[in-house]
């Protein structure tokens, strides 16, 4: 679980090195504000369940010398006698859902065995991979900043919870992504398609069922009846769900007269005379236009209220789900076009797939791992990079602590005054400190 390249590591730091301390950080990028979340999970899974043991060492030898010709068999027996199997390091973050405006330290790895200088970058492979669930939590949550702008504006702010639908785990490269994707989004929203989000959630986090779905229909279970049956096929989703919210996929032939027509003329009476909402889900065409026209076709037969702000709202019955196309850019651009047109975001509930767990990557918020100190001979040493080429990758430099100001979080010396935010939350092959979802939900609330 590391570069291939880091094997060597340990024949190229200076003679006597007894340290190293490494720092990860948001360098900036497409937002202001970093949701830092999935630490746990990957302590949890990968270093406290997993020790060191002589045939994983012999495995290893093997395979790496096989295939770079280089492997630290006296490093590793090392750790097998002394620490029993367990990893020396030391790691610091801030708690977990906590917002932290970029450029700031998150997190911090450093050896506790002198001998072993060579594992804390050895492991940035591993922890790097953090950038994940943090930039889908950050994503996910400068989403629910833009639904909650348009229902204060126009509608009803205390829905925002299922504005914004997880439709991903197809969409993601890997089941893994989809469960720590997944749960990302679960810390700003409640409503999910992906179900290994919520495993992971209630096995590493302590979540009391964090994500809720509703039955829904797919083009096969539309289809499969004929498109001169296309209305008994809406018909039956009524009467198989006669109670609470369902969707409906309606764009299977002609969405517009399954708006005007099927649901509009044929079922209205079904629709209006139940306890409960259906959800009609366009899912084909320009979404920004096509929203609209879906509105309009529902609104003609249905009626519409203007609600106390001002907006347009259908029937409580009645609402729509657009999860074709979705990302944080599309999403605004309909609600902006709903907002021009008088319509209240109560109206839509969105879903979005790719565009939510997999449209982004550790560049998206510029995430590197960088080492700042380290001790050579009994002296501490400041490291850093500051390349000619590039400013925006200058490193931090010295040991570090992450303290509150007046202004906010800033990142200091750990010589400097203020309490650090960072927690010692792993230490020598042991989980110190679990955050709960229901704590992490509390600490990234907007």
């Amino acid at each position: 679980m590391t570069d291939s390249y880091k094997v060597s590591h340990w024949k190229q730091y200076p003679p006597g090195t007894e340290t190293v301390y490494s720092n990860f950080e948001s360098r900036g990028g497409k937002w202001n504000d970093i949701v830092f979340f999935g630490l746990q999970y990957l302590l949890e899974k990968y270093l406290e369940s997993w020790r060191v043991t002589q045939p994983n060492i012999l495995e290893a030898a093997d395979l790496l010398k096989n295939h770079i010709g280089h492997f630290n068999s006296e490093g590793w027996y090392h750790i097998l006698d002394k620490h029993n199997g367990h990893l020396p390091v030391s790691i610091k973050a801030v708690p977990e859902g906590t917002v932290v405006p970029v450029h700031n330290v998150l997190m911090t790895i450093e050896n506790t065995d002198p001998k072993c200088y060579w594992l804390t970058n050895y492991l940035e492979t591993l922890l790097v991979q953090t950038w994940y669930p943090c930039t889908v939590a950050t994503q996910s949550r400068e989403m629910k900043k833009i639904l909650l702008d348009y229902l204060n504006i126009t509608g009803t702010p205390a829905d925002i919870d299922f504005k914004l639908h997880d439709f991903g785990f197809r969409g993601v490269s890997s089941v893994e992504s989809a469960g720590i994707g997944g749960a990302a989004h679960l810390v700003n929203f409640k409503g999910t398609d992906t179900l290994a989000g919520i495993v992971l959630a209630e096995k590493y986090y302590a979540a009391n069922m964090p994500g809720f779905s509703i039955p829904a229909a797919e083009h096969s279970t539309i289809t499969s009846w004929g498109r001169d049956k296309e209305v008994d096929a809406f018909r039956n989703m009524l009467d198989q769900y006669p109670k609470g919210l369902v969707a409906v996929v309606s764009d299977s032939y002609n969405i517009y007269n399954a708006c005007r027509n099927l649901w509009g003329i044929e079922l209205k009476d079904k629709v209006i005379s139940r306890d409960g909402t259906v959800v009609v889900r366009p899912d084909s065409g320009d979404p920004i236009t096509t929203v609209i026209h879906v509105l309009d076709a529902l609104g003609e037969n249905f009626g519409t209220v203007k609600n106390k702000k001002g907006y347009k709202v259908l029937p409580s019955q009645l609402r729509i789900i657009q999860g074709d196309g979705i990302d944080i850019v599309m999403m605004q651009r309909i609600l902006d076009n709903m907002y021009m047109r008088g319509y209240s975001a109560d109206n839509i509930a969105f879903g979005s797939g790719g565009g939510l767990l997999q449209k982004l990557d550790r560049d998206t918020c510029k995430f590197a791992f960088k080492c700042s100190s380290v001790t050579v001979n009994g002296e501490e040493r400041d490291v850093w990079k500051d390349p000619i080429t590039d400013s925006g990758k200058k490193s931090k430099r010295g040991k570090l602590k992450l303290i509150k100001t007046e202004d906010g979080f800033k990142t200091v010396r750990n010589t400097e005054q203020g309490d650090d935010n960072l927690v010692e939350v792993f230490r020598d092959g042991k989980i110190l400190v679990r955050h709960t979802f229901d704590e992490i939900r509390e600490r990234a609330k907007i």
